[in-house]
């Protein structure tokens, strides 16, 4: 297994850079229909983590795995009973939220997080009730290296305060102090600050995770083996880290997914996030915005980056299926028997954000629902079961939890482009035609298109030759029906703009003679515009990054059969 050590000193003095590796992990997870919550639950979230173990990547050390972990609702009976013990007593559950805190081992930098952390509570108005050590089991069998990056883990409990009525307020003032806190520590620059990392901050989940084997998250954790820690689900991840090198922070879940697979596209899309942080707006978050920002860091996994996106978005008011739907959208583009209005759907959200693309299975959770969706492609395998006692059992393969056949009620795949969701509380599952046509239907969206879109065909412009200000002609003409001419001879301005015989033979003439792109490929031979001693066009010293996975060969043939 490479250390960190050996990391940057590739990084310093090599090529190497880890934006250029993929990952594919195992996820799943169980959850009770009508969220009836039950220590069981946490056991079979266990045991299908164990039954992925063969998903996880294991380095030389046989004890040191890339991390796995597990998402539960919070157990209040557990964590109400532990803080009496230290004379504080929680209020309802709704009015408190937890966050799980790794935090430094050095004595200074571990008080200097605690004390930020405690700072951006009372600065967001809210009410520090306490500290908790999370127990773990110090003497487990653990490799030395991972031994040696373990951080101290602790949660903090915060209550509401007076300006915060109801539970979601609660939520997004929790986002606030998580996201207010980190920066002020990252800015602190404390030896040991990369060490700190948040793993949740809710009133509704939390999540136990580290630089564990499989098996070992229920054993570390002694919360989890506590007949008091009661869940309705459990979201669980084993890790295979191709996209980054093993980090306890970088294990899943996230705050609100896990992930199978790679997204593509997710250095254009942390980009544009980015980009757009100046514009953002948010009558729900209001001023609170500029204290999110950054949405995103540069460095994190492709699902960290796309877990910061959907909780920004979550907490700006939109529902977690549509902010998932609004980030990896089905192909619709071609579709040509979709509902009217669900491409409505898509194609306003389309303005707003770009697909997040990749071959991924995403499950997603905001501890009140809990869902899956596949990308386009469906090249990550999502399964899952119904049983007849109000069970789900979702998994990236069949068989993650035994279950009698003569319990099942139905079992099926996740199809390419699909969803489903699990309403805990309304006690029931939505499949994916019933939850994108209430999505689609809940706003006048093919109205809203129609009154703002423009199309440049319906552009018009005095016929060439009419002076400015003379009467307009009878037939206005499309701006696309004009033509610039010029005497400056065709192979001059082909070269002015750096064409080559080869762009004319392969590129133009296919696309001229058959109306279509020429077919050929992936490799390049020509070099670099830097390094080439011919003079470039200065478009050709930048190069777009495309998914040099499946995704370009395989998008138009799915969308072309429509599925």
């Amino acid at each position: 297994m490479t250390t960190p050590q050996e990391i940057a000193q590739l990084q310093q003095h090599g090529l190497y850079s880890q934006a250029n590796e993929h990952d594919a992990c195992g996820v799943g997870f169980v959850a009770h229909i009508k969220g009836q919550r039950s220590h069981a639950i946490v056991e079979q979230g266990l045991k299908i983590l164990e039954n992925l173990d063969h998903r996880g990547a294991v380095g030389a050390d046989a004890l040191m795995g890339d991390g796995a972990g597990i998402l539960l609702q919070l157990p209040d009976e557990l964590y109400r009973e532990d803080m009496a013990r230290q004379g504080i007593t929680l209020p309802p559950p709704g009015e408190y939220g937890v966050g799980m805190v790794f935090l430094p081992k050095e004595h200074a930098s571990r008080l200097a997080c605690t004390q930020e952390m405690e700072r951006a509570i009372k600065a967001e108005g809210q009410v520090l009730l306490g500290w908790r050590d999370v127990p773990v089991n110090a003497d487990m069998p653990m490799s030395e290296t991972v031994r040696k990056s373990e951080p101290i883990i602790r949660q903090v409990f915060i209550g509401r305060g007076n300006d915060v009525i109801v539970q979601d307020a609660l939520e997004r003032k929790l986002y606030v102090i998580r996201k207010t806190a980190s920066a002020n520590i990252q800015r602190l620059k404390l030896t040991h600050s990369k060490e700190y990392y948040v793993p949740s901050m809710s009133s509704r989940t939390v999540v136990y995770k580290g630089l564990l084997l499989a098996n070992q998250v229920g054993k570390y954790f002694l919360d989890l083996q506590d007949p008091r820690c009661m869940s309705a689900l459990g979201l669980v991840h084993q890790r295979f880290s191709t996209n980054t090198f093993p980090e306890w922070p970088l294990a899943h879940p996230y705050r609100y997914v896990a992930h199978n697979g790679e997204i593509n596209t997710v250095k254009g899309n942390y980009n544009w996030m980015k980009a757009r942080e100046g514009v953002m707006t948010s009558p729900v978050l209001g001023e609170d915005l500029k204290k999110l920002y950054p949405i995103s860091f540069a460095g994190q996994s492709d699902t960290a980056t796309f877990d910061n996106c959907l909780e920004l978005l979550t907490m700006a008011g939109y529902p977690i299926s549509q902010a998932v739907m609004m980030m990896i959208p089905e192909p619709w583009e071609q579709h040509t028997m979709m509902d009217e209005r669900r491409r409505a759907f898509y194609e306003y959200h389309a303005a707003m954000m770009e697909p997040w693309d990749g071959p991924a299975s995403i499950v997603f959770t905001d501890g009140r629902q809990i869902g899956a969706t596949l990308d386009r492609n469906g090249l990550r395998p999502s399964r899952y079961c119904v049983t007849d006692d109000d069970f789900v059992i979702m998994g990236s393969e069949s068989g993650v939890l035994p279950v009698p056949e003569s319990k099942i009620v139905r079992k099926w795949r996740l199809q390419p482009g699909k969803m489903f969701l699990i309403d805990l509380e309304q006690g029931r599952m939505i499949d994916d035609e019933e939850l994108k046509a209430n999505l689609a239907n809940s706003k006048p969206y093919k109205q809203w298109i129609e009154n703002l879109r423009i199309r440049l065909d319906d552009v018009v412009h005095p016929v060439a030759g009419e002076a400015e200000g003379s009467p307009q002609p009878q037939g206005e003409v499309p701006v696309t029906a004009y033509m610039e001419t010029s005497d400056v001879p065709l192979l001059d301005r082909q070269q002015a703009f750096g064409m080559t015989q080869e762009d004319i033979k392969f590129l133009m003439a296919p696309m001229a003679q058959n109306g279509e792109e020429g077919t050929g490929s992936m490799g390049n031979d020509s070099p670099l515009a830097v390094l080439s001693d011919k003079h470039k066009p200065l478009y050709s010293y930048f190069k777009q990054l495309f998914a040099q996975v499946t995704n370009p060969p395989i998008d138009p043939i799915r969308e072309a059969m429509r599925s």
